[in-house]
């Protein structure tokens, strides 16, 4: 009897676990109906449930550069040389500009208005890897350059001025500077996120007709209608550069390739932008360097760049040129046609000949 009777409750027991997982789980569902659906007075959800957006792969991890604790391994002299570096390359004009404190050779733009805060910024024509893949070939100059070059090309194109002396301690300052911006960078290597974002290109020619209704709607109120830019209140630099006329780069720079300049300007403009939130469209990026690039701006002898002229870029705006396509084409596009040509005769010229043709 006893036996039964413990049967019993254990039944009885079982019974009513399962009458109580059943209400919690009915009650559960009820409740997330409610939230998630809403009641049929309502047509419209209380909650609604978002769609997962995988993360594009090319922002995810980008470099972030070295934190200011690690300079502690240089000594006192090496660390005021960096710190030197960096307010030469964020205040350039102060020092370096018309109206500087040391030596006027540089037309009264900062480099921290190409490259922005002072070199540092992922997709922001930063620094990251110079140290890295300096000494390196470069095409336009068809020569071995180091990091001396590399400054100083900024100077004569970028500032539209002189190069610093490269024994000078400005020059060291920023070479140093810009050794500890590649603090652990691995050799010939270059971290995500360095210098300017590779922007997917148009099936059309860039336009600059299109670009200027961009330009006045989302930068014309900081580099002003004429694109001067803003002169600070000193009169030593500039508050927002000009991006055309006398006081801008010239044509040797590399912003002066359309390509550069959009991929720039996708994710750094307007001002405050960074990749994170985006506010052109690809097209509009296109199409606002476009318009800025075809407007006027200081010359530069470039007899001397591209000795090899096969390793012109497709938008390079000057010939000769090793294709068939104009100087107009090259500089607005559409590129596909440029690319497709360069690529079909670099594979040509990769091939053995054959019997037959011997």
């Amino acid at each position: 009897m006893e036996s039964n009777n413990l049967i019993e409750t254990l039944l009885r027991s079982l019974k009513i676990l399962l009458i109580l997982l059943l209400t919690s789980a009915g009650l559960m569902f009820f409740l997330g109906y409610i939230l998630v659906v809403g009641d049929s007075n309502n047509d419209e959800p209380i909650v609604e449930i978002a769609n997962y957006v995988k993360p594009d792969s090319n922002f995810v991890g980008l470099w972030p550069g070295p934190a200011d604790w690690q300079k502690s391994k240089f000594n006192a002299e090496q660390q005021n040389l960096i710190n030197y570096g960096k307010e030469l390359i964020a205040h350039t004009a102060d020092y370096l500009g018309p109206k500087g404190s040391v030596k006027p050779i540089s037309n009264g733009m900062n480099c921290q208005n190409c490259h922005l805060q002072a070199g540092a910024q992922p997709w922001g024509n930063n620094y990251f890897a110079v140290q890295a893949t300096y000494p390196k070939f470069r095409e336009r100059s068809g020569t071995s350059e180091n990091q001396v070059k590399r400054v100083s090309d900024c100077f004569e194109r970028s500032l539209n001025g002189k190069a610093p002396d490269s024994t000078s301690r400005e020059m060291k300052a920023i070479l140093a500077y810009i050794e500890w911006l590649g603090t652990g960078v691995s050799k010939n290597k270059a971290p995500k996120g360095s210098g300017i974002y590779k922007l997917k290109g148009l099936k059309r020619a860039t336009d600059p007709v299109l670009g200027k209704v961009v330009y006045e709607q989302k930068c014309q109120s900081c580099h002003q209608a004429k694109g001067e830019g803003v002169l600070a209140a000193d009169g030593k630099s500039y508050t927002f550069p000009p991006l055309w006329g006398p006081n801008s780069y010239n044509i040797g720079a590399g912003l002066y390739r359309i390509s550069n300049f959009a991929g720039y300007v996708k994710y750094n403009m307007p001002f405050g932008v960074t990749y994170k939130n985006a506010q052109l469209t690809d097209e509009e990026a296109w199409d606002v360097a476009a318009y800025v690039n075809s407007m006027p701006r200081p010359t530069k002898d470039l007899s001397k760049d591209w000795p090899n002229i096969n390793g012109k870029p497709f938008d390079h705006p000057f010939g000769p040129y090793s294709d068939p396509f104009t100087e107009a084409q090259h500089k607005y596009g559409p590129y596909k046609p440029i690319k497709d040509w360069k690529e079909k005769h670099k594979a040509n010229k990769s091939q053995k000949p054959s019997l037959a043709s011997l």
